[in-house]
């Protein structure tokens, strides 16, 4: 569904946009935020057919789009609950991040094998002869699977001449590569806070959109209307998520319209972090000291070989996020200044909630949030007629957008400075792929690798909060990357910036 303008996101844009008018121009706030779901929800254009539950789900909404969680379903909670505490210009997330709104979730099937119309009532009846547990009969002239019997080993689908047995798969749980779904008692699904690693993947496939995470756009919207200085600072996957005619120049321009004092490329940072990860991998994988080395700036890839394999934390790099170096580069140009991260990523989120991160940066929002920022001050970017310049960092950092990326500019790096230093380069992308590079590496497998790990397939391009499908990014990327006038960053790039 990545690119696709469903419901889901249409939904998903409007509560965005309508928060960030409560910020603007909200002068009853609890009033404002009660009438929202009228606002939106309209008698005649139920989506759900059920305009009391949709309206329900849109509340729940509204209060993860200002940064709070969920109300329980057993407790009279009223919908502005802890709004005040909201209502201010400086709010951390708080975990969970990913919640399942209970009464959007449709129980899908966990994983299933059932007939379809499509069965021929064959005479060879293949699904039957293969079945090791006797779970597919004849009825009516067509096949049957007793569920009860059933062991969801998919031999019957795989032997059907007709593919007329359907294997259904809860999307999320598909999604989820470190099966963090679970059911509750009503067979909806929850995540298990224990094993998420807040990708936001569940979120981008559900399609009744009954998973979303909590944002900062109000918080956000508070500060720049308190006059703080708040410099922005974009992640390279940002080029094209506003439009294919939307250059880099007019999102920085737009960027400063909005109320930003000024702009910096993330792929400063990444740049930062690509020299300090050849660095890493010269003198401590190359030398023998380490059996291989895990890239760092993926925070979800971070956080899964931290929770499912801790044996191998020295083995994860060292260097500063592209995120944390750029922030700690932009408080050494403006102590004064606030900084917010636009990205693609969730779990970037709560990568800057850790307490060793909090002073480095102050909001994070996605592309999809600050789209509806743009939207509820009316501003269409590709009307924009650019006066500002992205031009700060080099192709290697912008290109750590794309998956293999952040590994091609660390090898770069590599040959360039240490020419006599062999290389050897893995990446995986989504989390399924990276927890099997994980136990390939443990088992010793990839003894002398610099490992680039990316939770979502496609690398940061398809993080839960981009706007367009990831073809069209990739390729918007990658012209980005080949404009820039330096192609690898300087040797000293990194010094000065504190780890």
């Amino acid at each position: 569904m990545r690119g696709i303008d469903t419901e889901v996101r249409k939904i998903r844009r409007r509560i965005f946009e309508e928060v960030a008018n409560l910020a603007y121009s909200s002068e009853d706030l609890i009033n404002d935020v009660e009438a929202l779901p009228y606002k939106i929800v309209n008698y005649d254009e139920s989506k759900y057919g059920n305009v009391y539950r949709e309206r329900a789900i849109v509340r729940e909404r509204i209060r993860l789009a200002m940064g709070l969680s969920l109300r329980p379903e057993n407790m009279p909670v009223h919908a502005t609950q802890g709004l005040a505490e909201s209502d201010i210009d400086e709010k951390y997330y708080e975990p969970p991040l990913m919640q399942v709104i209970p009464s959007a979730c449709n129980g899908c099937p966990e994983n299933r094998y059932s007939v379809t119309d499509k069965c021929m009532g064959c005479i060879a009846h293949p699904c039957r002869e293969v079945c090791p547990k006797d779970a597919v009969s004849m009825q009516d002239g067509k096949s049957v699977i007793d569920q009860e019997k059933c062991i969801r080993c998919g031999k019957c689908k795989a032997v059907c001449p007709y593919d007329a047995i359907s294997h259904q798969v809860r999307p999320c749980l598909a999604s989820c590569g470190v099966n963090a779904i679970k059911n509750d008692e009503y067979g909806r699904a929850v995540i298990d806070e224990s094993l998420c690693v807040s990708c936001g993947q569940c979120m981008v496939n559900c399609p009744f959109g009954a998973i979303a995470d909590k944002s900062q756009i109000f918080q956000l919207i508070r500060a720049m209307q308190s006059g703080r200085k708040i410099i922005a600072q974009v992640a390279p996957a940002f080029v094209g998520q506003f439009g294919s005619d939307v250059t880099p120049d007019m999102v920085k321009t737009a960027l400063k319209e909005l109320g930003f004092y000024d702009v910096y490329e993330t792929a400063i940072g990444a740049d930062i972090g690509a020299m300090a990860e050849a660095e890493h991998y010269v003198h401590s994988v190359a030398s023998g000291e380490l059996p291989f080395l895990l890239t760092s700036c993926c925070p979800s890839w971070s956080v899964l070989a931290k929770k499912f394999f801790p044996d191998n934390l020295e083995s994860i790099s060292n260097a500063l996020t592209p995120m944390v170096a750029t922030a700690r580069r932009i408080k050494a140009d403006h102590p004064d200044a606030s900084v917010v991260f636009i990205g693609p990523c969730a779990s970037k989120k709560l990568e800057a909630s850790r307490r060793t991160v909090r002073s480095d940066v102050d909001f994070v929002i996605t592309f999809e949030e600050l789209a509806g920022m743009f939207e509820a001050k009316g501003m269409v970017l590709k009307d924009i007629s650019p006066s500002a310049r992205m031009e700060d960092a080099t192709g290697a950092g912008r290109g750590y957008g794309v998956a293999g990326g952040v590994a091609s500019a660390i090898e770069e790096c590599i040959r360039e400075y240490y020419p006599d230093v062999e290389v050897n380069i893995e990446h995986a992308e989504n989390l399924a792929d990276c927890k099997k590079m994980l136990m390939l590496a443990k088992a010793g497998k990839k003894t002398g690798c610099l490992i680039e790990g990316m939770a979502c397939p496609g690398g940061c391009i398809a993080g839960a909060g981009t706007n367009i499908a990831v073809p069209q990014a990739a390729k918007a990327v990658a012209g980005f990357k080949a404009s820039a006038e330096k192609k690898i960053p300087d040797r000293e790039i990194g010094k000065g910036i504190e780890k």
